[in-house]
């Protein structure tokens, strides 16, 4: 269970301002080492943001020259707080809440004594003061910087695959509270949903496990002046590795900039998936695709890559 750290990280987000070095404080004590804590102040176009990354290695780890894979959970947001506009955490923070959360519940099982295999590479970033912005059904949190910094700050090359946490409230195609995952997304393919992930998600809900859809707008950057249902899908833009959403939802459309709608038991459920596929994943037993499959499809109607970048636009911006 993870209620305890999403309690504990929820608590120390809801604040006007975010010092790193108090959140770093925080995992220290459970057990993280000081060089596995990387915090960065970045400003952008509309303010500033400060990055995280946590890298919690593993005992098979390829930090230690192992074999066991690593798995990247990003926590994608604008920001967790739209002051001065809004009070309080707004529900575009349950990505953040949720990528610490995994976080320091993996931190104090390995200082217990269980350590997973592979080592566990955690981002995401925390703006109490982000703008928002217009969108349908309902109002986005922007970011202060552009996607293609949160990216930059985000995806790290030693990802082997990537689970891209976002609250995934703002529309009318998922009316399932809780949370839900997309199929697998791999340099402009979007896959078959993985069966791993499936079992991992109905073994940890009890219920029938939900799938998200994404389009080919979604797995394209940002700026390109296409509809995205959200920035869940963008880490994708800039790995190879394979991505899957795991998207905080609601039955409702809820605006990213509401307040008083962060629901801790989704939080937390989401926080439980991301665990066991971290642990399953280092051991192997988890495949986020097939990767026989995968070439197949590369060699009968080639690379998919272009969806990746710019386009044909000259004057693209990658933006928010």
């Amino acid at each position: 269970m993870a209620l305890k750290q999403v309690m504990e990280i929820y608590d120390f987000l809801e604040r006007p301002k975010i010092n790193c070095g108090d959140l770093k404080n925080i995992f220290l004590r459970r057990g993280l080492d000081s060089s596995e804590f990387e915090s960065r102040r970045v400003r952008g176009r509309t303010g500033e943001t400060q990055f995280v990354r946590i890298r919690i290695a593993g005992k098979r780890a390829k930090s230690k020259h192992r074999r066991a894979p690593t798995l990247g959970i990003i926590g994608r947001l604008g920001g967790i707080g739209a002051r001065p506009h809004k009070i309080g955490l707004v529900s575009d923070a349950d990505g953040a809440i949720t990528a610490l959360a995994s976080g320091l519940k993996i931190v104090e099982m390995r200082d217990r004594g269980d350590i997973l295999d592979g080592d566990v590479s955690i981002a995401t970033h925390l703006c109490p003061c982000s703008p928002v912005i217009p969108h349908e059904p309902v109002p986005f949190m922007d970011a202060p910087v552009s996607m293609e910094d949160m990216n930059k700050h985000e995806v790290d090359p030693a990802m082997d695959a990537v689970l891209s946490i976002d609250t995934t409230k703002g529309n009318r195609v998922i009316n399932s509270r809780g949370f839900a995952i997309s199929p697998t997304v791999k340099d402009g393919y979007i896959l078959r949903v993985s069966e791993s992930l499936l079992e991992i998600m109905q073994n940890v809900t009890g219920k029938l496990p939900v799938v998200f859809p994404i389009t080919t707008q979604d797995i394209t950057p940002y700026g390109n002046g296409v509809y995205h249902l959200n920035s869940i899908m963008q880490p994708a833009t800039a790995t190879h590795a394979p991505v899957v959403g795991v998207a905080i939802t609601t039955e409702v459309a809820v605006p990213g900039c509401a307040t008083g709608a962060n629901h801790p038991f989704d939080i937390e459920m989401a926080a439980r998936f991301v665990i066991e596929v971290a642990k399953a994943f280092g051991e192997g037993r988890c495949a986020f695709y097939d990767e026989l499959e995968f070439k197949r499809l590369v060699d009968l109607y080639g690379s998919m890559e272009h969806f990746k970048t710019s386009g044909k636009i000259k004057d693209f911006k990658p933006g928010r």
